[in-house]
């Protein structure tokens, strides 16, 4: 397209935004006019897109990072032919796929973007695919507001982006000047965000965000730049071309005033169609190399931490499945993913202590097809609980790994224990929640969790504990284990991870006495095994969930969810962390938290009326 066309197109995605909010009687329209004219010439000269095709390989990707401004999007689809100016009509309306903030509903979408700082550290995981694993070379475009440059989570992903040298990788920051609730921190001063961009190692281009002909040239020099990534920092007017909203406070987030006079000072309708430039062909995926490794094996009473079987499962499945991937926080050497990088370098990635970067990247390279796991604390995963969060939006299958759980790490002390990790995964829509007591056990679920459709957790543990199944034993995702029982048991302790140990021991500390004590491994805590637990509440009465983890959220809410029809809820009591640890041994550590054997044993006592006085 010529200049004046280009300028043209603008208009259309300008008119297009005031028309779908008006019908909506909601959205952000002036969000989306003060970029109109970066996507129009994006659409129009440098996107290689086969929208019939979204999966093709070759595909660049577009990130709406600011995706309030969703209108505009919708109105690319439209000059793009893919949906026409009915369907446009239905944004935000009740049964569409064009809802207030983007989601992959549409198959052009990749990613669910709308909360703020977010697209471009998916956008890194991306290119990190693109240059790395597929090695081909698509573009990723991040379109972004000036607002979101406030978050955390954009630097850590400038600084991932400038390390790995992602030339591939174009950021657009609509800098116009004007946030939610009046103007932004830097308002339109480019050289403040290109002095903070170019510290980092980025190349940077100041642009009229609304000079066609320039925003052209800087898309040409973003692609033609290599080594690092590329900003273009546009100066825009939020609401441009309407007088009544232009650059002006108070409009953010509300469909225009008097959108019939707005369509007509932006030029009335129009009906431009983009034929939008196909991907070049590009070679299949590059096979790694592949060989059959048999899964770790280990012996039934043998001492092994449940990190290590998860770090030795992981490995020899990246042996078996070329499409997994681990991302690590920098603590490989603490989670075992170290042992996958020493095997699989090509598709092992270091993000050091970028906990949002390391999350997003995975949801990003999971958007390409791979099957990632990302690793780090228990206890650091609350960091990046909002791209967990989205990325359930995304329907993103991601699979996460928190080691150190619990009181049971010993001396490091709170800030170190992940106490809230199961509520925090158990709250998020469609994932899978489990919790492994050995070794044999860990490594079945990790050669699962691949298979799984959404988000999994599996929740390991610092400390050796002996190894209860055999080799090649088989642990259905939504299952149990049934450790001990006997007729005549007074109480089910339900447990999962380090407290089944001291619950088994707390059923020999009883037997003795002639209490007996049913145990169950509730190793899938979400979805939880309802079938076992009413059996064991028949059974027994009585339910004693035992959690190295807050009462809140956790494994005793888990249980006392299988009860929630209606069904009559047996006598349930919880015990859990509920102080605040300090730092003490491992074994000092439950005990001072009331979830050891010992403490088990007491509590049974109690309920079956046969304490002990001395």
């Amino acid at each position: 397209m010529h200049t004046e066309e280009l300028a043209e197109l603008g208009q259309q995605l300008r008119v297009d935004a005031v028309r779908a909010a008006a019908a909506a009687g909601s959205g952000h329209p002036t969000s989306a006019m003060s970029a109109a004219d970066l996507a129009a010439v994006l659409l129009a000269h440098h996107l290689r897109y086969d929208f019939d095709r979204p999966d093709h390989p070759g595909n660049d990707r577009l990130i709406l990072s600011k995706g309030h401004a969703s209108p505009l999007l919708y109105a690319l689809y439209r000059a793009a032919g893919v949906i026409d100016s009915a369907e446009l009509l239905t944004f935000r309306h009740d049964g569409s796929p064009l809802e207030g903030h983007p989601t992959p509903r549409l198959p052009w979408v990749d990613v669910a973007t709308g909360s703020l700082g977010q697209g471009l550290p998916i956008g890194v995981g991306m290119a990190l695919a693109g240059q790395r694993l597929d090695r081909v070379p698509y573009r990723i475009w991040v379109l972004c507001g000036d607002s979101e440059m406030a978050e955390g989570s954009v630097w850590e992903a400038v600084e991932a982006a400038a390390y790995e040298e992602l030339d591939q990788l174009t950021l657009i920051v609509d800098v116009n000047r004007l946030g939610q609730r009046g103007p932004t921190r830097e308002g339109w001063d480019l050289d403040a965000y290109a002095r903070r961009l170019g510290a980092f190692g980025w190349h940077t281009v100041e642009v009229d965000g609304h000079d066609v002909a320039a925003v052209d040239a800087a898309f040409e020099e973003a692609a033609a730049t290599a080594g690092r990534p590329t900003a273009v920092l546009a100066r825009t007017r939020k609401g441009r071309g309407v007088a009544e909203v232009e650059d002006r406070e108070g409009f953010h987030g509300k469909p225009l005033p008097h959108p019939e006079r707005a369509v007509d000072e932006l030029g009335g309708v129009r009906d431009i169609r983009v034929d939008v430039t196909l991907p070049q062909p590009v070679p299949a995926r590059p096979a790694p190399p592949l060989r059959a490794v048999e899964a770790p094996r280990y012996r039934i009473g043998d001492e092994v931490a449940t990190r290590d079987a998860f770090g030795e499962a992981l490995a020899a499945l990246g042996s078996l499945r070329g499409d997994v991937v681990v991302l690590d926080g920098e603590v490989g050497d603490s989670t075992r993913t170290a042992a996958f990088a020493r095997a699989h370098p090509d598709r092992s990635f270091e993000f050091y202590i970028a906990e949002q970067q390391l999350v997003a990247a995975a949801v990003g390279m999971r958007a390409r097809g791979y099957v990632p796991f990302a690793t780090t604390f228990a206890a650091f995963l609350t960091r990046a609980h909002d791209m967990i969060r989205m990325a359930a939006v995304s329907e993103a299958g991601i699979q996460l790994c928190g080691s150190h759980a619990g009181v049971a790490i010993g001396p490091d002390g709170p800030s170190q224990m992940g106490l809230e990790d199961l509520a925090m995964m158990r709250a998020v829509h469609g994932s899978t929640v489990l919790y492994p007591c050995d070794a044999n056990q860990t490594a079945d679920l990790v050669r699962r969790m691949a298979q799984l459709p959404g988000i999994g957790y599996l929740r390991t543990s610092r400390g050796a504990a002996p190894v209860l199944y055999g080799p090649g034993e088989e642990f259905p995702v939504g299952g149990s284990r049934l450790l001990r029982a006997a007729d005549g048991d007074r109480v089910t302790v339900v447990a999962a991870g380090v407290t089944v140990h001291e619950a088994l021991k707390a059923a020999d500390l009883l037997a003795g006495a002639g209490i007996g004590l049913r145990v169950l491994d509730l190793y899938s805590v979400k979805p939880v095994d309802a079938e076992a637990l009413e059996a064991a509440a028949d059974a027994t009465g009585c339910l004693m969930t035992v959690e190295d983890h807050r009462p809140e959220g956790g494994i005793g809410d888990a249980v006392a969810s299988a009860f929630a029809d209606g069904r009559p809820l047996p006598r349930l009591v919880r015990l859990a962390v509920r102080t605040m640890p300090g730092s003490a041994a491992p074994d000092e550590q439950l005990a001072h938290a009331g979830i050891d054997a010992e403490t088990i044993a007491a509590a049974v006592r109690l309920l079956v009326g046969e304490a002990v006085v001395s």
